[in-house]
């Protein structure tokens, strides 16, 4: 069997070495005589792994004691009516920087809950960069600002941690989280989905500070309370299991590639030489101001637009998968987390040469 390189912006590649070991302990996990996914989420084997999940997590991303870690269900999209429903307490409204199509969602969703101030928004460039800090508008009595750290469709990313004016900050990462070092101390509550840089589709990582716990409305089911599922290890209801334990197994593999800083420095390379590949060629562009674009998901144009078809099909023929852009954009996008190799950029940017030779 031949694996492709898999450009999909998620569920996205896995690590072939994470691949491997699961199948190995598919059907036996640790001499057990039956499959992870066969036990209970009370047993021993499932309790090891939720506490090492936990513990490689904090570790990898220096997570300060005063946090705590959930590993929850539905989808960073869920949290996007959670966190207001969680941690607005007796405020009314929440401000948002808005970036791109997910931030986009964010405050549409928490508009049932509160009134959404726009701190900042790139709608009138077409989400093609970021408005300059100077611009922003807090509102001081909000509860929190809100901002997407990296725009999947729109290839937007932020390099560095806005400036909060003393708001709690929040943010949803999850298309570049353990892709570049960040200090958790700067936030008040992340999020992301499993399926970028994490594992599978299945799980949504919340890191909550402690301060901002004890504020949800009785009205708010338990299973969407954030102190409830403190209370309950993330466990209130059944978990995902297969997935918390795939989830523990790329981190493993993030630790043996020398940690997050490695990976980082490892993302720079693989995006730089992707971009500069795209800046050099007549036949394809990047659209997103240079001083913010996407180390994880790089969108492209090609100069004469019916070629796409052409384009993509002889991609996948040469085993490049997943290169089409978002429904909402057109064009292309190869998302290169953590996961892709060099060797994936390399045969990307050798088709799309030879491609423009031909066309």
């Amino acid at each position: 069997m031949t694996r492709v390189y898999n450009f999909s912006a998620g569920p996205s590649m896995l690590p072939e070495a994470v691949l491997k070991q699961a199948q190995s302990e598919l059907l036996d996990f640790q001499g057990s005589g039956m499959s992870l996914m066969e036990m209970s989420h009370r047993g021993k084997h499932f309790s090891t792994i939720a506490a090492a999940l936990e513990q490689d997590l904090r570790d990898l991303m220096r997570i300060p004691e005063n946090y705590r870690v959930l590993f929850l269900q539905g989808g960073a999209s869920a949290q996007f009516s959670f966190i207001p429903q969680n941690i607005l307490g007796d405020k009314h409204k929440a401000c948002y920087i808005k970036t791109g199509a997910w931030s986009q969602k964010a405050i549409q969703d928490a508009q049932s809950y509160c009134e959404t101030v726009i701190t900042a928004s790139s709608e009138d460039t077409n989400f093609t960069d970021i408005p300059d800090a100077s611009t922003w508008q807090n509102d001081e009595n909000a509860a929190y600002l809100h901002y997407t750290s990296n725009e999947t469709i729109h290839g937007v990313e932020f390099n560095y941690v806005p400036d909060a004016k003393g708001l709690p900050l929040v943010c949803d990462m999850s298309s570049n989280i353990l892709s570049r070092h960040i200090d958790v101390n700067d936030f008040g509550l992340i999020y992301a989905g499993s399926q970028k840089n994490m594992g599978p589709a299945g799980v949504t990582l919340v890191i909550v500070r402690d301060d901002l716990l004890g504020k949800c409305a009785k009205t708010v089911p338990s299973v969407f309370n954030y102190s409830e599922q403190v209370k309950n290890q993330s466990m209130l209801n059944t978990p995902n299991t297969y997935s918390w334990y795939l989830m523990g197994l790329v981190l493993q593999w993030v630790q043996a590639q020398g940690g997050v800083e490695a990976i980082e420095q490892h993302n720079i390379a693989k995006a730089a030489k992707l971009y500069a590949a795209i800046d050099a060629s007549s036949l394809f562009r990047n659209p997103v101001e240079k001083s913010c674009r996407s180390r994880m998901n790089v969108p492209f144009i090609l100069a004469d637009e019916t070629l796409d078809s052409a384009f993509l099909s002889a991609a996948q023929s040469s085993g490049l998968n997943e290169l089409k852009g978002h429904r909402s954009v057109g064009g292309m996008r190869a998302s290169i987390y953590n996961a892709m190799p060099d060797s994936g950029i390399e045969a990307l940017i050798r088709f799309m040469q030879e491609f423009e030779r031909t066309h």
